[in-house]
Protein backbone atom coordinates (compact mmCIF):
# COMPACT_ATOMS: atom_id res chain seq x y z
CA UNK A 1 0.00 0.00 0.00
CA UNK A 2 1.43 3.48 -1.01
CA UNK A 3 0.18 7.23 -1.91
CA UNK A 4 0.30 6.03 -5.89
CA UNK A 5 -2.46 3.42 -5.33
CA UNK A 6 -5.72 5.18 -5.54
CA UNK A 7 -8.23 3.65 -7.63
CA UNK A 8 -12.03 4.25 -8.45
CA UNK A 9 -14.82 2.02 -6.52
CA UNK A 10 -17.26 0.15 -7.82
CA UNK A 11 -20.25 -1.17 -6.43
CA UNK A 12 -17.90 -4.12 -5.49
CA UNK A 13 -16.93 -1.58 -2.47
CA UNK A 14 -20.19 -0.77 -1.15
CA UNK A 15 -19.41 -2.60 2.24
CA UNK A 16 -15.91 -1.09 2.87
CA UNK A 17 -16.94 2.28 2.05
CA UNK A 18 -20.25 2.62 4.51
CA UNK A 19 -17.72 0.66 7.32
CA UNK A 20 -15.00 4.03 6.65
CA UNK A 21 -17.90 6.16 6.95
CA UNK A 22 -18.89 3.95 10.43
CA UNK A 23 -15.24 5.11 11.24
CA UNK A 24 -15.27 8.63 9.99
CA UNK A 25 -18.29 9.67 12.36
CA UNK A 26 -17.36 7.39 15.18
CA UNK A 27 -14.19 9.72 15.37
CA UNK A 28 -16.46 12.46 15.45
CA UNK A 29 -18.37 11.59 18.02
CA UNK A 30 -21.21 10.49 15.93
CA UNK A 31 -23.30 7.74 16.72
CA UNK A 32 -24.17 5.50 14.00
CA UNK A 33 -27.16 3.19 13.44
CA UNK A 34 -27.29 0.20 11.37
CA UNK A 35 -30.26 1.63 9.62
CA UNK A 36 -27.99 4.44 8.80
CA UNK A 37 -25.46 1.73 7.28
CA UNK A 38 -28.28 0.21 5.41
CA UNK A 39 -29.17 3.54 4.25
CA UNK A 40 -25.85 4.96 2.98
CA UNK A 41 -24.94 1.35 1.45
CA UNK A 42 -28.51 1.68 -0.47
CA UNK A 43 -27.45 5.17 -2.04
CA UNK A 44 -23.50 4.46 -2.99
CA UNK A 45 -24.57 0.99 -4.68
CA UNK A 46 -27.10 3.67 -6.82
CA UNK A 47 -24.79 6.43 -7.20
CA UNK A 48 -21.61 4.43 -8.51
CA UNK A 49 -23.52 2.38 -10.62
CA UNK A 50 -25.45 5.73 -12.37
CA UNK A 51 -22.31 7.63 -12.13
CA UNK A 52 -24.17 10.52 -9.86
CA UNK A 53 -20.63 10.19 -7.85
CA UNK A 54 -17.74 8.87 -7.86
CA UNK A 55 -15.29 7.55 -4.70
CA UNK A 56 -10.95 7.62 -4.67
CA UNK A 57 -9.84 4.70 -3.15
CA UNK A 58 -6.87 3.25 -1.59
CA UNK A 59 -6.83 -0.59 -0.96
CA UNK A 60 -5.35 -1.79 2.32
CA UNK A 61 -4.53 -5.46 3.21
CA UNK A 62 -8.06 -7.35 2.48
CA UNK A 63 -9.86 -3.50 3.39
CA UNK A 64 -9.55 -0.39 1.94
CA UNK A 65 -7.31 1.81 3.79
CA UNK A 66 -9.14 5.32 2.97
CA UNK A 67 -11.34 7.07 0.68
CA UNK A 68 -13.02 10.09 -0.51
CA UNK A 69 -16.56 10.54 -2.09
CA UNK A 70 -17.18 13.34 -5.37
CA UNK A 71 -20.18 14.62 -6.75
CA UNK A 72 -21.69 17.01 -8.48
CA UNK A 73 -24.35 19.24 -8.80
CA UNK A 74 -26.01 22.01 -11.38
CA UNK A 75 -26.76 25.45 -9.48
CA UNK A 76 -27.34 28.32 -11.44
CA UNK A 77 -24.66 29.98 -12.88
CA UNK A 78 -22.82 32.95 -10.84
CA UNK A 79 -19.64 35.36 -10.89
CA UNK A 80 -16.64 32.97 -11.22
CA UNK A 81 -18.65 29.66 -12.19
CA UNK A 82 -20.53 30.53 -15.73
CA UNK A 83 -21.16 26.36 -15.70
CA UNK A 84 -23.34 25.96 -12.62
CA UNK A 85 -21.22 23.05 -11.84
CA UNK A 86 -20.27 22.57 -8.15
CA UNK A 87 -18.59 20.05 -6.58
CA UNK A 88 -18.80 18.37 -3.40
CA UNK A 89 -16.64 16.20 -1.33
CA UNK A 90 -17.79 13.87 1.07
CA UNK A 91 -16.22 11.30 3.42
CA UNK A 92 -13.20 11.79 3.58
CA UNK A 93 -11.60 8.77 6.09
CA UNK A 94 -7.96 6.80 6.40
CA UNK A 95 -8.57 3.49 8.26
CA UNK A 96 -6.92 4.31 11.97
CA UNK A 97 -4.26 1.61 11.22
CA UNK A 98 -2.70 3.83 7.81
CA UNK A 99 -2.91 7.27 8.98
CA UNK A 100 0.27 9.64 8.42
CA UNK A 101 1.02 7.71 5.05
CA UNK A 102 -0.28 10.25 2.58
CA UNK A 103 -3.42 8.33 1.82
CA UNK A 104 -5.74 11.43 2.58
CA UNK A 105 -3.73 13.49 0.07
CA UNK A 106 -3.61 10.86 -2.76
CA UNK A 107 -7.53 10.26 -2.61
CA UNK A 108 -7.67 14.45 -2.16
CA UNK A 109 -5.89 14.97 -5.01
CA UNK A 110 -7.64 11.87 -7.19
CA UNK A 111 -10.79 13.86 -6.66
CA UNK A 112 -9.80 17.02 -7.55
CA UNK A 113 -8.59 16.16 -10.98
CA UNK A 114 -11.52 14.25 -11.78
CA UNK A 115 -13.38 17.48 -10.87
CA UNK A 116 -11.17 19.29 -13.40
CA UNK A 117 -11.85 17.10 -15.57
CA UNK A 118 -15.52 17.46 -15.35
CA UNK A 119 -15.01 21.47 -15.53
CA UNK A 120 -16.34 21.79 -12.11
CA UNK A 121 -14.16 24.95 -10.85
CA UNK A 122 -16.00 25.05 -7.40
CA UNK A 123 -15.93 22.32 -4.88
CA UNK A 124 -17.49 22.53 -0.86
CA UNK A 125 -16.40 20.55 1.81
CA UNK A 126 -17.19 20.19 5.46
CA UNK A 127 -14.06 20.00 7.55
CA UNK A 128 -13.15 18.70 10.83
CA UNK A 129 -10.13 19.90 12.73
CA UNK A 130 -7.74 17.08 11.85
CA UNK A 131 -8.43 17.33 8.34
CA UNK A 132 -8.49 21.27 8.32
CA UNK A 133 -4.79 21.43 7.47
CA UNK A 134 -4.76 19.30 4.37
CA UNK A 135 -7.70 21.56 2.61
CA UNK A 136 -5.94 24.22 2.96
CA UNK A 137 -2.98 22.62 2.01
CA UNK A 138 -4.91 22.37 -0.99
CA UNK A 139 -5.85 25.61 -1.27
CA UNK A 140 -9.32 25.25 0.55
CA UNK A 141 -10.32 28.38 2.56
CA UNK A 142 -13.83 29.57 4.33
CA UNK A 143 -16.54 31.12 2.38
CA UNK A 144 -17.63 34.09 2.06
CA UNK A 145 -21.12 33.51 2.81
CA UNK A 146 -22.34 32.17 6.47
CA UNK A 147 -23.36 28.51 6.26
CA UNK A 148 -26.88 27.70 7.55
CA UNK A 149 -28.61 24.67 7.44
CA UNK A 150 -32.70 23.98 7.83
CA UNK A 151 -33.65 20.37 9.01
CA UNK A 152 -37.16 19.00 9.48
CA UNK A 153 -36.02 17.05 11.96
CA UNK A 154 -35.91 19.12 15.59
CA UNK A 155 -32.27 19.73 16.77
CA UNK A 156 -30.91 16.97 19.10
CA UNK A 157 -29.76 18.55 22.29
CA UNK A 158 -26.04 17.64 21.89
CA UNK A 159 -26.28 19.48 18.62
Amino acid sequence: MDSGSVRWATEIDVAELVRLRRVMFESMGVAVAAADDEAAALVLRTGLANDDFFAAVVDGDGFLAACGIGMTALRVPGPGNPSGRWGYIQSMVTDERCRRRGLGLAVLDALLDRFAELGVVKVDLHATAAGEPLYRSKGFSPGAQVELRWSAQPPNACE
